[in-house]
């Protein structure tokens, strides 16, 4: 029992944005970041981990990728499709073996979701981040965005950039504090400085 969380306590079902986020971050020997985390909400608890991925991950996340960024056709892509690499195992080999790719694993030990990150000096690129859709509204991809800012709480500015049709993750940044600082023809650009 950690945190006076029993492990047989489960969460099936979506939290309706009523949650506390509690977190711990962890160094180990080789340098590598894990933030484990607990969701409460009203029907129990849920733990997941944000941890650097390794090359043995990149075919789950890409599955998972390629599920997420498909699913958005239902928020408004013109058609199935995802950032560039988003359904190719070498570039998610590619990220972990640079340091860049990490995954999300729930109280099982499933990968459920994942990102890629880019530190620059004393400011996070947020490549992506993607959620299977079956965990979509359970409040994973809030947890991951306060996981990420917790495991980077050095970044002075965290920037990323999400598809101008794209409702729900506009809203969702939106909601987590983003500002849009610049939009294309294509694409809506947040920051947000600390």
């Amino acid at each position: 029992m950690a945190d006076g969380i029993k492990p047989d306590q489960r969460y099936d079902h979506e939290f309706r944005n009523e949650y506390q986020l509690s977190t711990k971050t962890e160094n180990d020997d080789a340098g590598r970041y894990t933030l484990h985390g607990y969701l409460y909400g009203d029907c129990g608890v849920l733990s997941m981990k944000l941890m650097k991925a390794g090359t043995s991950d990149a075919v789950i996340l890409v599955a998972i990728s390629k599920h997420a960024f498909d699913s958005d056709v239902e928020v408004g892509s013109p058609s199935a499709g995802g950032p560039p690499g988003y359904k190719s195992t070498p570039f998610h080999m590619k990220m972990a073996r640079m340091g860049n790719l990490y995954k999300l694993v729930d109280d099982h030990g499933l990968i459920v979701g994942g990102a890629v990150l880019f530190p620059e000096q004393d400011r996070l690129n947020v490549g992506r981040i993607f959620v299977s859709p079956e965990h979509f509204h359970k409040g994973y991809g809030i947890f991951m965005m306060e996981s990420i800012e917790s495991m980077f709480s050095d970044a002075k500015e965290l920037v990323l950039d999400t598809p101008i049709w794209n409702r729900r993750t506009n809203a969702f940044y939106t909601k987590l504090g983003y500002t849009e600082v610049r939009r294309d023809r294509e694409f809506i650009y947040y920051s947000k400085k600390r």
